[in-house]
């Protein structure tokens, strides 16, 4: 079984692409994140047919933000595919709903602090208030946490500062922004190597380009996971 800390990305444009990569990486991945530019590329279906037929867990990433009825509303028909994660802005009247929504299932609501994309200049263009981006994404991942969410979606770079809050006990460290020792940022700008992030306190790692562009995308997940699980990915290579 392939350690489920890793989470792949499956940002291909269709579920013809998604599906094969899934099949291209085999056992050693267990965990798939399916984003909104798969949405009308028939993401939810193949959302549900990884789950469903494939035995795979599922990271539905749509970071819903709207009024608290809308988001509601839109989580519990998500609710109703028995995923495992689904992401929502942070903002605790988007967390309380979504907590209402997902109600009565197994489904985490996993609260974005600050994109791993942006820095400081980018939050002065949204007129975000001043403050260290570390600061204020603990702050927000305090804040989401007393709304009810089941983890936060931080950069590896503040999973260490969010672990140290005592609301983060019981709950979920999910880090985009992790880039494999030597690979190309792309449009990350906080980042870390998989191992730092483990060591920082993430729960699990977020990775795609650096496996979906890969020639060998299942070598190239191995070779994450043997970054934080040498064991596994070992035993995962002879298969």
């Amino acid at each position: 079984m392939s350690d489920d800390r890793l989470i792949v990305a499956l940002d291909v444009p269709n579920v013809v692409q998604g599906l094969d990569l899934a099949g291209r990486i085999g056992d050693a991945v267990s965990f798939y994140k399916i984003g909104l530019g798969m949405l009308t590329g028939g993401g939810l279906a193949l959302a549900n047919e990884l789950k469903q037929e494939h035995g795979k867990r599922i990271f539905l990433d749509m970071k819903f933000f709207d009024i608290g009825a809308t988001v509601e509303a839109a989580v519990r028909g998500i609710a109703h595919y028995d995923l495992d994660f689904l992401t929502v802005h942070g903002d605790p009247h988007v967390v309380r709903a979504a907590k209402e929504g997902a109600a009565g299932s197994n489904l985490k609501i996993l609260a974005v602090t600050i994109l791993t994309s942006l820095d400081r200049q980018d939050l002065d263009n949204a007129m975000i208030k001043d403050g260290d981006i570390p600061d204020l994404v603990v702050e927000r991942a305090g804040r989401a946490f007393d709304a009810g969410a089941d983890g936060v979606i931080a950069s590896p770079q503040e999973s260490g500062l969010i672990r140290a809050l005592p609301e983060s006990q019981g709950r979920l460290i999910v880090t985009p922004g992790v880039r494999p020792a030597g690979t190309d940022l792309g449009d990350q700008k906080r980042v870390t190597t998989p191992g730092e992030a483990i060591a920082n306190g993430s729960d699990h790692i977020v990775v795609g380009r650096p496996i979906w562009r890969a020639d060998d995308p299942r070598q190239a997940a191995l070779d994450v996971i043997a970054e934080f699980n040498p064991d596994a990915a070992t035993q995962l290579a002879q298969r």
